[in-house]
């Protein structure tokens, strides 16, 4: 049986909404695995620090995950957090295979998160007249991952 959940928003905003979700939930998943992989494989004097800010970021991202894929769904798009949909579509850059130096895992991380939110901010122009439900979401989502890139981009100053 598939069902089709309805929306309140227009096909087009609806459109343009969920691509902008599926989008967020690409990067929110990926930045959650890549920052738990670095977490176990880092090295270094500030080995400590790095690895506790790391489970701030894998917590955020998994949560704001979760509000993004369930915003989603609100409108009647389903989410898709399939290790394929990840696989396929995440523009993140990978570690390194085994150990990371603390000084390579910040640099990861200000790239990546860089990136990241780059990309939330056109989601954040694309829902201004779409889903400005959406666009709240979003703006917030990339102010609290703003704030994880400059700590641990003041790591490496």
């Amino acid at each position: 049986m598939t069902a089709t959940l309805k929306s309140t928003l227009p096909d087009a905003a609806r459109e343009t909404t969920g691509n902008a979700l599926q989008g967020a939930l690409v990067d929110l998943l990926g930045l959650s695995l890549l920052a738990k992989q670095v977490h176990w494989n880092v090295v270094g004097p500030r080995f400590r620090s790095i690895h506790l800010q790391l489970d701030e970021v894998v917590t955020a991202a998994r949560d704001f995950a979760d509000t993004v894929a369930e915003r989603s769904s609100a409108i009647g798009v389903p989410p898709d957090g399939r290790i394929a949909a990840l696989a396929k579509t995440s523009e993140l850059p990978e570690p390194a295979t085994g150990w990371i130096s603390d000084d390579d895992v910040v640099e990861l991380l200000v790239e990546a998160l860089g990136g990241a939110i780059t990309r939330l901010r056109g989601a954040i122009a694309a829902t201004d007249e779409a889903d400005p439900v959406t666009q709240d979401l979003l703006i917030g989502l990339t102010a609290e991952l703003e704030k994880q890139r400059w700590m641990f981009q003041a790591e490496n100053v």
